[in-house]
């Protein structure tokens, strides 16, 4: 169809598509098709605010992760529908939205020292109990963050924490709905029930039966619809050995290495907030007092006690702990880096109040040589150059396999070889074949009905396949004699479980009539339990449910009921008494209970906030 446009490029067909261009312009306007390609970044918009591709891909790597830590790290992830996991990762990430643009509606905040304090405070950033600054970067790093965007994405999670926790610890219970309810989980009951099993034994399928039953469900047995595919890996790791590295390069690289290390150093601070109560002069005042109170002699210890507003540093006599830069405000760092060791510096003004800051002690910058960090600079360098190489690699593997009529010439040009699978059907098979991509991409209309090489498929950032169909086994019916047995097999249970079913239904109408009693209905067969509870071990839990939703019967009378289990069983209750719990909730039980339901009441609410957010705002996905 393609070749078709470009030999027909300067006729009618040409002349057409240009007219058909004019009136889409006309109908839709140019900002209409131009933010068609302006969202091609994005994977949403919530009220207006993007989220974008990476952040998608982000958090679906994340998802991936958090599944491989809770399954251990041999589960296959390629079992996930990619499509679910990409639904599931974009849910969240349109929640995470709309719950940060609720807290800055509400006006939610924390101070910077209150940022600086838990940064100082993570045990992730500590080594022997004392924050870290190397450590810190490194963790910083790993996440993917500047420091900056580190503690803008610290102070948005404080600030929906914030909101969450108020929301959800505003919910109480009053001591008679805690008492009420207790009454109704702490209620047991007296019942007895008949099990009904169904008897295989008791009924006869004939051959003719089957093969009636086969002619009216034939679409069910066909064979499965398989393919066989031919494709090629390119793997990253197989470029390492195509890569080198010279001192010259290593050399460049230390020196930029080293550039970063920067001196550490210790602050202690006394903070007077500028708040409703205290004005921008009285905190300044109040700051200058206790400079005078340092100079005539006091321990900086017990001023930072005595008047900071910082609790979590007051406590520590106002130490900081080692830091480096770009980890406090900029007015504050600049005072700090002014001082010299055990300095205190006069009153320092940021968007939180005045400041006196003193320097307890300076960590120089510890420069490793050239030596220690050759090998690590070596594996740097060669991954960027095979992640380069790699790069290209696959643009030339796109390029390839779109232009060729099978899989032989891009392996040929790029040294790969080609691999044939084994048979596997749309539900895929183990390993390679479970992948959700390479299943959609195997069975798209392009690479099964019309013979083309796929597109390049990335399985993970190390590799990435190109994939074509070899053999394709469409459904064949299967004839009657080779599912004979098993369609014999299958009425015989199912008409078992009928007749079981039929079987008790009977008995149960009869029993609500009156017209057989219970010693009629084998008062031996009967399973007695006393004072079942709501999770009493040994009971079938569809059986508890049911029980459980049965009305109260009346002095000296019995309520029945019945029901299939699972297993095709059929089971008729028969409840004899609902016994109240035998005392009120004391004391310690009560506030547990209110506890627990008011914790329980505070997370509806915040689902329900949830919902009411998204159902007001204006999502689009893209």
């Amino acid at each position: 169809m393609l070749q078709n446009i470009r030999d027909n490029s300067t006729g009618w067909i040409s002349k057409s598509i240009v007219g058909l261009i004019v009136v889409l312009f006309a109908f839709t306007g140019f900002d209409a098709i131009l933010g068609s390609t302006s969202n091609r970044n994005n994977a949403a918009k919530v009220n207006g605010e993007e989220i974008t591709l990476d952040a998608l891909a982000e958090a679906k790597n994340l998802q991936r992760r958090q599944l491989m830590q809770q399954f251990g790290k041999d589960f296959d992830t390629n079992l996930i529908d990619d499509a679910l996991l990409s639904e599931a990762a974009l849910k969240g990430l349109i929640s995470r939205k709309l719950l940060v643009q609720a807290a800055d509606q509400a006006d939610f905040a924390f101070s910077s020292a209150s940022i600086d304090q838990f940064i100082l405070q993570a045990p992730e950033f500590q080594v022997d109990g004392k924050f870290n600054a190397d450590r810190f970067d490194q963790v910083v790093r790993q996440m993917g963050y500047s420091r900056l965007q580190f503690r803008s994405m610290i102070e948005q999670e404080m600030r929906t924490s914030q909101l969450q926790a108020g929301i959800a610890g505003s919910a109480f219970v009053t001591e008679q709905e805690a008492q009420a309810f207790a009454q109704l989980e702490r209620q047991t009951r007296d019942f007895a029930m008949l099990t009904i099993q169904p008897d295989a034994k008791q009924v006869t399928v004939t051959n003719a039966d089957a093969e009636t039953y086969y002619n009216e469900h034939k679409a069910d047995f066909m064979t499965a619809e398989e393919i066989v595919v031919e494709y090629i890996e390119l793997e990253k790791s197989a470029f390492f050995d195509q890569v080198a590295v010279d001192d010259t390069e290593l050399k460049e690289l230390y020196q930029e290495e080293i550039a970063n290390l920067t001196e550490q150093r210790r602050a202690a601070h006394i903070l007077i907030e500028v708040n409703d109560q205290t004005t921008d002069e009285q905190a300044r005042l109040q700051a200058e007092q206790a400079v005078e109170r340092l100079n005539a002699g006091e321990e900086f210890a017990v001023v930072a006690k005595e008047l900071s507003a910082d609790l979590g540093s007051a406590e520590q006599g106002g130490d900081l702990g080692f830091a480096t830069p770009g980890v406090y405000e900029p007015e504050f760092e600049e005072a700090l880096y002014a001082l010299n060791k055990d300095q205190v510096s006069e009153p320092v003004r940021t968007d939180y109040g005045w400041h006196v800051i003193k320097l307890l002690d300076v960590n120089a910058a510890d420069i490793p040589s050239f030596a220690s960090l050759k090998d690590k600079l070596t594996q740097s360098l060669q991954a960027q150059q095979v992640e380069q190489r790699f790069v290209e690699a696959v643009k030339d593997l796109e390029g390839l396999a779109y232009e060729s009529a099978d899989l032989q010439q891009p392996a040929t040009e790029l040294n790969l070889t080609v691999k044939v699978s084994e048979p596997f059907g749309r539900d895929g098979a183990e390993g390679l074949f479970a992948n959700r991509q390479v299943l959609d991409a195997a069975f798209s209309p392009e690479v099964l009905e019309e013979g083309a090489n796929s597109m390049a498929i990335e399985l993970d950032p190390e590799t990435t396949l190109v994939l074509r169909v070899k053999e394709h086994h469409r459904p064949q019916q299967i004839v009657f004699a080779e599912v004979s047995k098993q369609i014999q097999q299958q009425l015989t249970a199912q008409r078992a479980i009928e007749q079981a079913t039929s079987k008790g239904e009977t008995l149960l109408a009869s029993l609500k009539e009156g017209k057989t009693s219970v010693e009629q209905a084998k008062e031996t067969d009967w399973q007695v339990v006393e004072a079942a509870t709501r999770a009493q071990e040994g009971i079938d839990p569809q059986v508890l449910q049911r029980l459980f939703k049965m009305p109260k019967p009346a002095m000296d009378s019995a309520q029945f009921a019945g029901l299939n289990l699972s297993s095709g069983d059929y089971v008729v209750l028969r409840l004899t008494g609902v016994n109240d719990a035998p005392k009120p909730l004391n004391a310690e039980e009560l506030v547990q209970y209110q506890q627990g339901l008011a914790s329980r009441t505070g997370q509806a609410d915040f689902a329900a906030l949830m919902q009411q957010l998204e159902a007001d705002a204006k999502i689009q996905r893209f």
